[in-house]
């Protein structure tokens, strides 16, 4: 029996392992893969998806993670999982997001779309959309739709991040300021359980606060992890968004806002 937890200790790949031992390993996936997910746990370890989540509130409580919806990540506030990281974190359900939210864009229409490997999946489902006009501050976006001579496709001014190719900056912002488009669609890093939307840039904020700000219509596209997920700069208020876009239900206190401020709930299977 572990003489902190008070647990028994147990087995795992045929070798002894305590809950001490198994505490300090998830510590260490953590902080290695930036967000891992209670089933991917549960088959490490050999146990039950129950005992995971004791595990993570543990550890949540004594400062050493952070709890997400689904899983843990590390705890910081101040720097984002490294982007290639992002990349292929919650990859199947960004794609299942991004199909979804392209049925709710209808061809001929104008859009916004800021930084995010979300985003840039949302960019890969429109491909084949017909007569879109698209403005964007990530190059990665760009590439993608320019493979359509359907799609128009303008570029911001700005710096170019070299880590992710998105660009900010005061001029990408004065860029955006100068049109008002059907739909904007942006990525976040964090959504807090009073609706806060969050982001570890600065600059990158305050270029998504001008799409929402210049479009007729703001769609969130982010995944399950981001739920409660703690970062520095705020953004806004879910209160401001027409929609969100996600691949499973967010906790039952961000469901009752949205459902109190008339904003749309899209889960995609």
């Amino acid at each position: 029996m572990d003489p902190i937890t008070g647990e028994n200790e147990i087995t795992t790949g045929g070798k002894h392992a305590s809950v001490r031992t198994r505490h300090a390993q998830i510590i260490d996936l953590v902080r290695e893969q930036g967000f891992v997910a209670i089933g991917t746990l549960a088959d490490h370890f050999n146990v039950t998806p129950q005992t995971i989540r004791r595990d993570i509130n543990i550890l949540s409580d004594q400062g050493l993670l952070q709890r997400h919806h689904g899983g843990a990540g590390p705890i910081y506030s101040t720097e984002n999982v490294d982007y290639t990281d992002r990349k292929v974190l919650c990859y199947r359900e960004k794609q299942t997001i991004a199909r979804l939210v392209a049925q709710h864009i209808p061809s001929r229409s104008s859009l916004f779309i800021n930084m995010g490997t979300t985003n840039e999946e949302v960019a890969k489902a429109l491909i084949h959309h017909k007569r879109l006009r698209v403005i964007t501050n990530n190059l990665n976006v760009a590439k993608t739709l320019s493979g359509n001579s359907d799609i128009e496709v303008i570029v911001t001014g700005g710096v170019v991040r070299p880590k992710d190719c998105g660009i900010v900056g005061e001029a990408a912002i004065d860029f955006i300021r100068q049109f008002k488009v059907d739909y904007g669609i942006i990525g976040i890093s964090g959504v807090d359980k009073d609706g806060t939307l969050l982001d570890f840039d600065y600059r990158e904020v305050t270029a998504a606060r001008s799409i929402i700000d210049n479009s007729r219509k703001v769609f969130l596209v982010t995944d399950s992890t981001k739920f409660g997920r703690n970062a520095m700069v705020r953004l806004g208020s879910i209160q401001e968004v027409d929609a969100m876009f996600t691949d499973k239900l967010p906790p039952a206190e961000l469901v009752k806002m949205m459902k109190h401020n008339e904003v749309e709930l899209h889960v995609a299977e």
